[in-house]
């Protein structure tokens, strides 16, 4: 599944303002559900059930927080910048401000784990998240993320 096929440019939202984790997770939960026809509660709930097992934030700034959801039929995603970032308990202890959410389907086996796996790998690419913090509109950062992959040197 390619970038293109996982976010679609109504699902990014290149400037929010949150002060904690909790408000970030759920103005990704908002736009979730707006965009995919969801109650905002069940996929904040989803989302912060995950992050009880552990943080989703992956370090230098990112998180990809995850969930499976009832009622939708396959992989979709949604694209935050935070305007500030803020605390997410992330494996390098920085603050987050670029946040790639994924939801699943409940069924969704291997092509939940491919995908989280691509989106890491995409935003470990220093220059990547450096462009996609100073783009402003939902076409920019749209054209950023599916660009070709570029071999990284992380």
């Amino acid at each position: 599944m390619t970038i293109e096929e996982l976010l679609d440019r109504r699902a990014i939202t290149p400037r929010l303002s949150a002060r904690t984790k909790r408000q970030a997770l759920s103005l990704v939960a908002e736009t979730a559900a707006r965009r995919f026809g969801l109650d905002a509660s069940d996929v904040l709930d989803a989302l912060l059930a995950r992050e009880q097992a552990g943080s989703t934030g992956v370090g230098s700034g990112v998180a990809v927080p995850h969930a499976r959801l009832d009622g939708i039929d396959r992989m979709h995603g949604v694209f935050v910048r935070l305007e500030t970032p803020v605390d997410f308990d992330a494996v390098d202890d920085q603050p987050v401000d670029l946040l790639f959410a994924l939801f699943a389907p409940p069924d969704a086996g291997a092509e939940h784990l491919r995908a989280l796996a691509r989106v890491a790998r995409l935003l470990r690419q220093r220059e990547l998240r450096e462009q996609l913090r100073h783009a402003h509109t939902p076409d920019a950062v749209f054209a950023l993320l599916a660009q070709p992959a570029r071999p990284s040197a992380a």
